[in-house]
């Protein structure tokens, strides 16, 4: 492109590709949607390219497209770092956030970013929203969302990936189960019994994936969908199940179960913020990040 190509219409481009939405890019920019339909005008006929079809999803990305985006976010991003032209954040403002979370993340991600934001920014609002796997993108680009805290990888150059922590698992009985009674049992214990685990997507396929390469996939009695169920089923049957350790630690305070260490190693999950890369990222979303970190690195390890 020549030295003259206007940076505006780079931002144009950028938040173009990454919300796949005029209307959406349009509240991003603080401009018309009219403005931006013009910008996308002034693109094609510069690189000779429509860039942008209409498709049933919103606007779908052509292969020049494609090609540029990465190039042209990443020299976005260089400038406005340098220029500092984000917008910065009065935490003394009232604004609302709104942070998607599972419902793993509700039970230990949530009380600390609560905490975290209530300290620094006393006036501002949360807003707490389940998410889906196949539009967390979306939602996270268009601007619906201000960040989304996750085991599962969202692998889109849309998204900016924060790694918070590492997450391990523990075993989970009931407090009164009659067999597994010591804080180490092996797999022979294991093996006599009848074990609950968690389908769907969760981004924890470690224990299923446990129970199967230790020959324990027969054991399976029951399947649910939700981590947030297991202590319900556990408390009340003689179950077992494997569950995200920090989680499983804050639920054993409020319900009828207990713990033990697992006689066999399962890779810990990372657990990760997403958030729009910048231009899409104005002063308030970077903050709000920042508060999650800081949250995290409060979290007490286990």
């Amino acid at each position: 492109m020549a030295g003259d190509f206007d940076l505006n219409l780079v931002r144009t481009f950028v938040l173009l590709y990454e919300t796949r939405s005029v209307t959406a890019a349009a509240d991003l920019l603080g401009v018309t949607q009219p403005t931006v339909s013009y910008g996308l005008g002034k693109l094609r006929r510069r690189l000779g390219d429509e860039l942008f079809v209409r498709g049933p999803g919103g606007l779908i990305p052509t292969s020049e497209a494609e090609r540029l985006y990465p190039p042209l976010r990443g020299a976005l991003e260089q400038v406005t770092e340098t220029l500092g032209t984000t917008t910065e954040f009065d935490p003394d403002r009232p604004t609302q956030f709104t942070l998607g979370l599972s419902d793993l993340g509700e039970v230990t991600v949530l009380p600390l970013v609560l905490a975290e934001l209530t300290a620094q920014a006393p006036r501002a609002r949360l807003r707490v929203q389940a998410f889906a796997l196949d539009t967390a993108v979306d939602q996270l680009a268009r601007g619906e969302m201000d960040a989304i805290v996750a085991s599962p990888v969202l692998d889109s150059p849309r998204l900016r990936r924060t790694a918070l922590f590492t997450e391990g698992y523990a075993g989970m009985v009931a407090a009164d189960h009659p067999r597994l009674r010591t804080p180490n049992p092996g797999h022979a214990d294991l093996e006599q019994e009848r074990h609950v685990v968690v389908d769907g997507a969760s981004g924890h396929t470690g224990p299923r994936k446990a129970l199967i390469e230790h020959r324990l996939e027969d054991r399976i009695a029951v399947r649910v969908t939700r981590f947030a169920t297991l202590p319900y089923v556990v408390q009340d049957s003689e179950l077992v199940a494997i569950v995200p350790e920090r989680v499983a630690r804050a639920l054993a305070r409020t319900h009828a179960v207990r713990l033990f260490a697992l006689p066999w190693p399962i890779e810990p999950v990372e657990v990760a913020a997403y958030t729009r890369h910048a231009p899409g990222r104005g002063g308030p979303q970077q903050w709000f990040l920042e508060v999650i970190r800081t949250a995290m690195d409060r979290m007490p390890a286990w």
